[in-house]
């Protein structure tokens, strides 16, 4: 009989914070920017320089860690890791070991099951490496200093999570809470979220942890869930060929759909941490960790309950608006200038949605703003443009955030309500589309849709596809 295995998982996810400028010095935190042009003496490790630190840095690890039901340390410091790697460049890194910002938290996440507790050994903050460049056609490695010095927090989970599908469940809602907390955008495409995957099977039933592996340079969750399976099985064959697992930390690579090894890993890896000499200790005072709790945002599922029970919309909406900061923004500004939820909620899960697809855009980079959206729904309510021309004129917002009022009389897109000259078209269509006249009169139902389009392209489109029908049925 073969035997059953359980995965056992823990995260180290690393974020990086949207602060403006990096966590001992002013330069500036912006990704992209020409090789070594974000950069000054405290990030690129110059001797006699001295660290002092971004006050925003605490509080944004303070935040998170409210929002993730963890213990503030009110009185913690940085510790000194000491490794030498080339774009590390003061051969060590400012980080927390023995009294980290925060500890002791959960995340609840939904299973198939039920709701389960994921528990936070702790978040830490510390500061980013520099990235080395591989340069192929002068085969030779060069680096940059732009990303040294960004400020991180990591967030430490316990072993709790068993299958792909909890971990995606867990890193969708961290990411959801920093980003409504505007600590960071979180995107795993540019590395501000970067988590690395710590793995170990055991026999189902067994309490004793297995052989963990770590694994690094996971950039999406697509690559997460194929890393998780391929290392799951890799460690179940060495275990059913009698072999042992390695402790050591391994590379992903997505485009082999494998990992290989890339060091080694002792638990008692000697980074010689040491008291950082040349920052105190951080000391958060009762009155700014409530001023903190006071700013806390409503996060996502306070909003689920409020717009169910406020807007009067399905869950399945509410949960679409709020999957994202910047559409539930969007949502509840339009709603304010409009007062119809409905509306809104059906423009941004229909149109809004099918062009994000089309462009393969993310919520974040939404421009348009809820005035003009407001607007639009006003001039189709009131008739003044119908349907089909309303989605136009939503395109152009979508892409150039245009006023729809302005745009609509620029490009002469209101209905025709002269009745009048719309009669005299229906007339000249049933003139000219007598077969159609004649099967309709004869009960076929169709051939007045036929009718209604060529109505419709006589008007440019522009006039009231009811008046339209209403007109047809008259006139036959």
């Amino acid at each position: 009989m073969s035997r059953q295995y359980e995965t056992v998982i823990g995260l180290e996810v690393h974020v990086e914070l949207a602060t403006k400028t990096k966590i001992f010095c002013g330069c500036s935190t912006e990704f992209g920017g020409a090789p070594n042009t974000h950069t000054c003496p405290v990030c690129t490790g110059m001797p006699g320089s001295l660290p002092v630190l971004n006050r925003q840095v605490v509080e944004y690890a303070a935040a998170v860690g409210l929002a993730a039901n963890c213990t503030v340390n009110q009185r913690c410091k940085f510790d000194r890791k000491n490794y030498f790697y080339p774009d590390n460049p003061q051969n060590y890194q400012i980080s927390q070991l023995y009294e980290p910002i925060c500890r002791n938290g959960y995340l609840e996440i939904d299973t198939p099951s039920g709701p389960k507790k994921i528990g936070i050994h702790e978040i830490h903050m510390e500061e980013d490496a520099g990235k080395l460049i591989h340069d192929e056609w002068e085969d030779c490695s060069l680096v940059d200093f732009n990303r040294s010095g960004v400020p991180l927090i990591e967030i430490v989970s316990e072993p709790d999570m068993r299958s792909a599908e909890e971990v995606i469940a867990y890193l969708d809602k961290l990411r959801l809470i920093i980003q409504y907390l505007g600590a960071s955008d979180c995107k795993l495409q540019e590395g501000s979220m970067r988590a690395d995957v710590n793995l170990s099977v055991r026999e189902a039933g067994s309490e004793t942890l297995g052989t963990r592996t770590e694994m690094k340079n996971l950039n999406s969750f697509k690559a997460i869930t194929r890393a998780i399976e391929g290392e799951r099985e890799r460690q179940i064959e060495l275990l059913e060929m009698g072999k042992k697992v390695v402790q050591e930390t391994r590379r992903w690579d997505d485009n082999k759909e494998a990992s290989h090894a890339m060091r080694s890993k002792e638990d008692a890896q000697d980074y010689r941490y040491f008291p950082e000499p040349d920052l105190p200790p951080i000391v958060i005072s009762d009155e700014w960790l409530s001023s903190i709790r006071a700013r806390q945002p409503e996060l996502r599922t306070q909003k689920l309950i409020r717009y169910k029970k406020e807007f009067d919309i399905p869950e399945y909406d509410a949960q679409i608006l709020t999957s994202a900061k910047k559409l539930a923004d969007l949502f509840e500004a339009t709603t304010a200038l409009c007062k119809k939820p409905k509306k809104v909620s059906n423009w941004l899960m229909v149109e809004t949605m099918r062009l994000m697809k089309e462009k393969g855009m993310e919520a974040e980079d939404l421009s348009f703003s809820p005035e003009n959206l407001a607007k639009l729904i006003e001039l189709t309510e009131s008739g003044t443009i119908n349907s089909s021309v309303a989605k136009e004129v939503f395109e152009e917002i979508f892409l150039k955030d245009v006023d729809p009022e302005a745009y609509v009389e620029e490009q002469g897109l209101k209905t025709v309500n002269d009745e009048g000259a719309l009669l005299e078209v229906v007339r000249k269509v049933i003139e000219e589309n007598p077969k159609s006249a004649a099967d309709y009169r004869g009960g076929k139902e169709k051939a007045l849709g036929f009718l209604v389009g060529q109505t419709m392209k006589a008007m440019k489109g522009k006039a009231d596809p009811g008046a339209v029908n209403r007109m047809l049925k008259e006139q036959l």
